[in-house]
């Protein structure tokens, strides 16, 4: 087994961090740049930042918190969040990120991804998939615009096409496990992370230290992201690591 990355996020509306359950009913956790100094410290292995009202607003992300987070860390850096042309891309990457997520843009005009594997290569971006089960579709739907927004793909096949347009990882969240805490959407994951060839960030219902380890073990995850069971401290970064250990989970 490769060794696991822990990754907290950051959800960012008009400059402050906020979380939600399965998207909605967003409340304050506080400010960024003071977070991402506290994960950067606490050991976490990356830490993503989303602008999560960017694309639904119609605007760019904001290069100045992320330039601010930036200068605290010295762990790899991904943004996302209105990210819709190379040159956005470049702006991002310019300001301090070392990866850039692509969701609602990509989804909207997939050449984005690879335009920005040809110009970047494909270890600078990460597509982030926002799915919800569908029973109709017998499987899980892609959204877009910060869930509020359902296409018409389905999850296997636009994995498979961002692939094939240049993607080199994938952020999935599942929208029905966001901030339920109950654990991971194992079935999602591990469905993913089997139908495709590079690494899946598995995303949506952190609780406990036992999920990332099933998440892992059950699912195939590479890397799993977290966000209100670190902001309101209901665990570290430090002590999930120890679980993993004491599980024989290979992490940092």
């Amino acid at each position: 087994m490769l060794t696991k990355r822990i990754i907290p996020c950051l959800d960012v509306k008009e400059g402050r961090v906020v979380k939600g359950v399965q998207f909605v009913d967003l409340r304050d956790a506080g400010d960024p740049v003071e977070l991402a100094a506290f994960y950067d410290e606490q050991g976490a292995d990356e830490l993503v930042f989303l602008d999560i009202s960017a694309s639904h607003e119609g605007r760019e992300t904001m290069i100045d918190v992320v330039e601010e987070v930036a200068a605290k860390l010295a762990i790899p850096f991904t943004v996302g969040g209105g990210i819709n042309t190379l040159e956005d891309m470049k702006r991002v990457l310019r300001a301090g990120a070392d990866k850039v997520s692509l969701n609602t843009a990509a989804v909207k005009r997939p050449e984005l991804i690879k335009e920005g594997a040809d110009f970047f290569g494909s270890q600078c971006i990460v597509v982030a998939i926002d799915a919800k089960y569908d029973e109709a579709l017998g499987s899980w739907r892609i959204y877009t615009h910060g869930g509020r927004q359902a296409t018409d793909w389905e999850v296997i096949s636009w994995a498979k096409e961002a692939v094939r347009l240049g993607a080199g990882e994938f952020l999935l969240t599942s929208m029905d496990q966001d901030g339920e805490k109950k654990g991971f959407d194992l079935a999602l994951t591990k469905a993913v992370s089997e139908a495709v060839s590079v690494p899946v960030i598995a995303s949506g219902g952190a609780g406990a230290a036992a999920d990332f380890d099933e998440v892992f073990v059950k699912a195939n995850a590479d890397a799993a992201l977290a966000a209100s069971i670190f902001h309101y401290k209901e665990t570290s970064v430090a002590e999930v690591k120890e679980y993993l250990k004491e599980k024989g989970v290979p992490v940092r």
